[in-house]
C-alpha cells in the first residue's frame, strides 16, 4: 500500500512545484506591468534619455545654477548601466539617495521625493526596467561649478533638507486625497519643478507648488496651488483631467515643451482615477499667492 502511494506523492510534489512556478511567473508579470505604469508616472524616460538617444541610456542635460547635470545610463547593461544592481541597491538609491558604492547622489536625482515611495512600487519599476534592452553607453560626467562638484559637501545638505520616507497616509483625508498625495509628492515628484529653491538648492517648503522662474531648462514653472489669482483655483476637476490627458488648459492654450513631455510620457498614461486623485490633492493645497506667469506650464 505504501509503495503505491509513492507515485502519487511524487505527482503531488511535481504539481505543487509547477503551481508555485506558475504563481511566481504571474507575480513577476504583474510586477512588470505595475512597474511600466509607475515608470511613466515617475517620468524616468525624460531625465534618463537624451533627445534622439537610446531609451534610458543617459546623457540628458539638466542645466541649473550649480552647473549641468547629465542623467546617467539606467538600462540593464551590466557595465555602463544598472544591470548588476540588486534589489537592495535600487531601494537604497531611491529611498536614501546613495549609490551601490556608497556615494551620495546629487539631489538633481529626485530621491528627496522618491523616498516617499513604497518598496513594492520601487521594485516594480526595477522589474520593468530590467525587461528593457541594455545599452552599452557610458554615463556622462556632471559639469558642475566649484564647490558644488565636491560630493562630500552633500552630507550637510542632506542633514538640512532630506527627510527619509516612506510617505505615510494621512488618516484625516480620504483615499483619493492620499492617493493624490502619494502620486504628487513621491512618484511624480511635482514639487521638484513647481517649488522655488533657496541658494543651496533646497526646496522652499513654505512656497510648495507656488511656481518658480528657474525651472528645468530655464523654463518658467507655474503656481499650481488653488490660489484664484495666480494659481489654479478656478480649475475644475474636469479641467485638471483634460490638461493632464491632452495638455490643453481651460482657456484653450496648450502646454509648453517641458510639461508637454511630462504629459505625453507620464500623466496621459495614468488612469482617470489617478488623474482625479491628483486633482483632488492639488485642489486641497493651501492657496499661495505667487505671481508666476502660468500661460505656458
Amino acid at each position: 500500500m505504501t509503495f503505491r502511494l509513492v507515485p502519487f506523492l511524487i505527482f503531488l510534489a511535481l504539481a505543487s512545484a509547477a503551481l508555485a512556478s506558475t504563481r511566481a511567473a504571474h507575480a513577476q508579470e504583474d510586477a512588470v506591468e505595475r512597474g511600466r505604469y509607475l515608470f511613466a508616472a515617475a517620468g524616468c524616460q525624460g531625465c534618463h534619455t537624451a533627445k534622439g538617444g537610446e531609451l534610458l541610456a543617459g546623457g540628458r542635460a539638466l542645466k541649473t545654477p550649480f552647473g549641468t547635470f547629465y542623467g546617467p545610463n539606467i538600462t540593464p547593461d551590466p557595465k555602463h548601466g544598472i544591470g548588476r544592481w540588486s534589489d537592495e541597491d535600487f531601494l537604497r538609491a531611491l529611498h536614501e539617495g546613495v549609490s551601490p558604492d556608497g556615494d551620495f547622489y546629487y539631489p538633481a536625482f529626485p530621491y528627496v521625493s522618491f523616498t516617499g515611495m513604497t518598496d513594492e512600487d520601487i521594485l516594480a519599476i526595477k522589474a520593468y526596467i530590467f525587461t528593457l534592452p541594455p545599452v552599452a553607453e557610458r554615463s556622462r560626467n556632471h559639469d558642475l561649478d566649484f564647490p558644488y562638484n565636491i560630493r562630500v559637501a552633500l552630507a550637510p545638505w542632506r542633514w538640512r533638507y532630506f527627510e527619509p520616507g516612506p510617505l505615510k497616509p494621512d488618516p484625516g483625508h480620504d483615499e483619493a486625497w492620499n492617493r493624490g498625495a502619494y502620486l504628487v509628492q513621491a512618484v511624480a515628484h511635482c514639487a521638484e519643478c513647481h517649488t522655488p529653491r533657496d541658494s543651496l538648492g533646497g526646496l522652499d517648503k513654505d512656497m510648495a507648488f507656488a511656481g518658480t522662474t528657474d525651472g528645468p531648462e530655464g523654463s518658467i514653472v507655474p503656481n499650481i496651488t488653488p490660489n484664484v489669482e495666480t494659481g489654479l483655483g478656478d480649475w475644475s476637476a474636469g479641467d485638471f483631467d483634460f490638461f493632464l490627458s491632452l495638455g490643453m488648459m481651460p482657456d484653450g492654450d496648450v502646454v509648453g515643451d517641458v510639461m508637454y513631455e511630462v504629459i505625453q510620457n507620464g500623466t496621459s498614461k495614468l488612469t482617470p482615477a489617478d488623474r482625479e486623485a491628483i486633482a483632488a490633492y492639488l485642489r486641497a493645497l493651501p492657496p499661495i499667492l505667487h505671481a508666476i506667469e502660468r500661460k505656458k506650464p
